[in-house]
């Protein structure tokens, strides 16, 4: 009981750390930009009602944008974490194993034929696409006997992402809508507003508070089915809770900045250095971590080339290319 007490105030402290270093990383990503923005600009718009140009940016701007980055790097972190304990995968990604590539297919036949589509609709349509991507990519991985290996499910989830990103560009040039899809999947937060997260919010919020509740079940079968089967987990009824939890998840974060892949990749593997295997610590240590990495990449994105907006996108892709590269080299052991 004691080691237990101990264990719990460790991970405590952990996740207080990172609330901290979330916090700062939230004060600097409000500060910095293309605009000149000053502490005292940033806490008088959030804390009264006066107006001008500088806090006019700050709430019309740039906090619905930092909104959406902690909210998309929460989102995307937390199903990555969920894939990789489900499918015992340490390359399982949202955006390597086709639901990002479903998602974005889904939303350009949307803008195609419903041209009048409600955010709303939109969302449900990308939740659909993830859906399909992710079942043709388990589908295409169990054809064959053995089963679902990490290599098996990684090319499966190349051969239809790319099959699913040609569909999308082939809509967008047959309906001469590629640069309204594209301006929507770019990968950025740019141009989010308020009315944008009042729909997608409740969805992540939802999604990451039941993956919470289901935590030790899944540390349970992120281990072994047979011992989760024999401690009296129903096996089915949690992966399936699980599947459509990513799925709102990743469908989420794609209606509202696009694609953005490897931070589901990424942040559990980082995670797990400091918390260890047990899921109750690494899914809210993972938010944390994905929304401070989210944070990072947009700000850096504002800055890096200011006044001129670097996709945040690439920044995700250049940190996150040669961190899975040395996962694959090291056999999904580099940070476990």
């Amino acid at each position: 009981m004691m080691k237990k007490t101990l264990v719990f105030t460790s991970f405590a402290f952990k996740l207080i750390a990172g609330f901290l270093v979330f916090i700062g990383m939230f004060i600097v990503a409000m500060v910095f930009g293309a605009a000149d923005i000053s502490l005292k600009d940033v806490w008088l718009a959030l804390t009264t009602s006066t107006t001008g140009d500088n806090l006019s940016i700050i709430r019309e701007i740039r906090l619905p944008r930092e909104l959406a980055a902690i909210f998309v790097g929460a989102a995307l972190a937390v199903s990555g974490a969920i894939m990789q304990g489900m499918t015992r995968n340490p390359l399982a990604d949202p955006g390597l194993l086709g639901l990002t590539a479903g998602a974005n297919a889904a939303l350009a036949i949307t803008i195609a034929f419903i041209p009048t589509a409600n955010y709303f609709i939109t969302m449900i349509a990308c939740f659909i696409g993830a859906a399909i991507g992710a079942m043709l990519v388990f589908g295409i991985s169990a054809m064959k006997r053995g089963g679902f290996s990490p290599l098996r499910i990684v090319l499966a989830g190349s051969a239809i992402s790319a099959f699913l990103y040609a569909i999308a560009e082939g809509v967008g040039l047959y309906f001469k809508i590629s640069k309204d899809v594209s301006m929507w999947t770019a990968g950025g937060m740019i141009g989010t507003t308020w009315g944008q997260l009042k729909v997608i919010v409740p969805f992540i919020v939802v999604g990451m508070l039941v993956s919470f509740f289901l935590s030790r079940q899944l540390t349970i079968l992120s281990l072994n089915e047979e011992v989760a089967v024999g401690l009296g987990q129903k096996i089915t009824q949690i992966k399936g809770i699980l599947f459509v939890i990513i799925i709102i998840l990743a469908g989420a974060s794609v209606a509202l900045v696009g694609n953005m892949a490897f931070i589901g990749l990424m942040i559990p593997h980082i995670v797990r250095v400091f918390v260890g295997t047990d899921y109750r610590f690494i899914l809210p240590m993972s938010a944390i971590t994905g929304a401070t990495f989210m944070l990072f990449a947009d700000t850096l994105g504002r800055t890096i080339h200011a006044p001129y907006e670097t996709p945040v996108v690439a920044i995700v892709a250049m940190l996150g290319l040669p961190f899975f590269l040395l996962i694959v080299r090291k056999g999904g052991k580099a940070f476990t």
